[in-house]
Order: structure tokens, then sequence, then C-alpha cells
């Protein structure tokens, strides 16, 4: 009987291996639609597809979690405190009031309150990175090392973001300090041979998820992942409008980086477990 709410789904496996999958949720339960612009522009920003191009992942035994519910709700991997991940950069909040591309999301007056920014964070924040934690200790009371992987996307052209086009791979461990730096290297080197362009600690460094609970020292190897969405959808670059985005998943096309994804778990994997 799974003690989780029903929003939050925790697949067990016994690897050393964590994959969260934070930003793919669509629901916006009733309460917190109100004062919302559009549904369209509140699901806009969502890590598309994200849960199917890796649905290969608990096959591999790894313990994959997921919210189901929008990042327009709560963002659960912004920090808490409201501490800007990224301080002097655009950027959207633990209770996004705009969109990446600076949109507002709500009418004039309908922003979350303090109060109602506290009880998004105590129903559907706290219980997420409660099982995070839960799933590492369970792990790591089995295996030396667990590594935890944080899979994101974004569209590859968002000019209030970044400039160009975003490289395909985006590996953040917060400049080093999450992981140990062999483990970045090997997915680094993954990247590279796929032919697709890469970066790390570029323009996403990691964001809350990776920085509170990468303790390399401690056994716990925590790395981001943010795609351009190009790489796996067919995507219409820079601005995009409702009928048009988000595109379909075709596995056909997603196929190449989904190839990689798995070769990039499976070194996880190989990483966390001991050597014969």
């Amino acid at each position: 009987m799974s003690a989780h709410p029903d929003w939050l789904t925790v697949t067990r496996g016994d690897a050393p291996l964590v994959v969260s999958l934070p930003h793919t949720g669509t629901d916006i339960p009733d309460a917190y639609a109100r004062g919302l612009v559009s549904p369209w522009l509140a699901r806009k920003d969502a890590d598309w597809w994200i849960e199917r191009l890796y649905d290969f992942a608990a096959g591999l035994g790894a313990t994959v979690i997921r919210t189901a519910i929008s990042r327009t709700v709560i963002d659960v991997n912004r920090d808490p405190s409201g501490v800007s991940l990224y301080p002097g950069q655009a950027t959207t909040e633990l209770c996004p009031t705009t969109t990446f591309d600076g949109e507002p999301l709500y009418e004039p007056g309908a922003e979350p309150t303090a109060d109602e920014i506290a009880e998004r964070r105590a129903r559907f924040f706290d219980p997420y990175h409660a099982a995070l934690r839960a799933e590492i200790e369970r792990l790591r009371a089995r295996h030396d090392s667990v590594v935890v992987y944080d899979c994101h996307s974004i569209r590859s052209v968002i000019p209030r973001l970044f400039d160009g086009a975003l490289p395909h791979f985006n590996i953040g461990t917060n400049i080093g300090a999450s992981c140990a730096p062999s483990l970045s290297a090997d997915i680094e080197s993954i990247c590279a041979e796929s032919g697709l362009s890469h970066v790390v600690n570029g323009r996403f460094k990691g964001g809350y998820i990776t920085r509170s609970l990468g303790r390399p020292a401690e056994g716990v190897h925590a790395v981001q992942m943010e795609l351009a969405c190009r790489g796996y959808m067919r995507e219409p670059l820079g601005s995009v409008s409702e009928g048009e985005w988000p595109s379909a998943y075709d596995a056909n096309y997603a196929a190449p980086m989904r190839a990689t994804l798995t070769r990039i778990l499976q070194t996880c994997l190989t990483f966390a477990q001991p050597k014969a």
C-alpha cells in the first residue's frame, strides 16, 4: 500500500540510481487555477514528454519519482527560501508568476499570496523532497554510492533566459560540487560521442534538487540534465502559440536522443555499482 498522495508516483527499484521528474506534471487542481490567464499558458513551460523519453529507466532498476502537479502550482526544483538559483539572470519563482518568456500567468492581483505559497509548499513541495530523501536513504543502506539524476527539458530558443539556441545536452553539477568529476566526465563523453551539442555547467548548472541533494563525500552524486526540446521533439524554434505547442511525441524522432540517454543512465549505474 502506497503512503504517497495520488499526485506523487514513486516506482521503486533496487539499483543505486534515483531518477527525478519534477517538471513533467500538467495537473492544476481547481483550487489553484483561480486567476490564471489561461490553462495553456499555465502549462506552456512543462518539460514535455520527458516521462516518455525516459520510460526505460525503471527497467534498468532505477527508482523513478514523479509529480503530476504542474510547475505553475509550485516548482519543486526551486529553493523554497526564495533565494534565486541564478542571481542576476532571469528565472521563475517557487510559485511562478510569469512564463519563461515573461508573460503573466495570473490576472492582475490574483498572484499567490505568501500564505497560499506556504500551503502549496506543505502540500506538494515538501512531500516530493521527502520522497527523494527517503529513497536515497533506502538505497544508501544497500549501496556505497547512489546517483540522483534530475530530468529536465526546455525550449531551445528563449531570448529572455539565454542567447541563441541552447545546446542539446546541458549537464549541471553545481559547478562540480554535486557529483564526482569522473561521473561528470563520463556523461560529457557520451554526449560528445552523440554528435549533438553539449555543455557542462553552462546556462543551467543544476537546480535546487541537484544542489540540495548532491553530497559526493557522503556517497550521493547528483546530476541535472537539461535537454533542448529540438533534440527529441519536432520543435518550432522561437516563440510558440497555442495549438502548435507542445508538438506531439514522435518515438522515431526521439530515438537517437533516447539511445544516448540510455547510455548515460547505464553509465550512472556503472559508476555507482562496486567494481568487481
